[in-house]
């Protein structure tokens, strides 16, 4: 996999962009993922960038949009306006896990 460098640490990245290796990701790591994709983070983007994180680490998957908002109690329509776009693909950028299985 290509290694690059992001936020002063070289990371090995798949074809698409994302983290090879979800352990190497740090919040300051988070905060330029975020910058690259447009994305300037508040507390409200974090919450949901922290959820993701821990789902993945109890569930051993990146939590797809429906089940972020279910579980956080944030409405799909604010994930959107959080991370517009494609926010499940967006948010899993950003918190430096796999696309969640669905994703194009």
């Amino acid at each position: 996999m290509p290694t690059t460098t992001i936020a002063g640490h070289a990371v090995e990245v798949n074809d698409e962009g994302f983290l090879a290796h979800p352990d190497q990701w740090s919040d300051e790591l988070g905060g330029e993922l975020a910058r690259l994709i447009g994305i300037e983070l508040t507390d409200d983007h974090w919450t949901l960038v922290h959820f993701l994180r821990e789902d993945y680490s109890r569930q051993g998957e990146t939590p797809t949009l429906r089940r972020v908002s279910t579980q956080t109690g944030t409405p799909v329509k604010s994930i959107f306006a959080l991370f517009p776009g494609k926010p499940a693909k967006k948010m899993a950028y950003v918190a430096g896990l796999p696309k969640p299985k669905g994703c194009v």
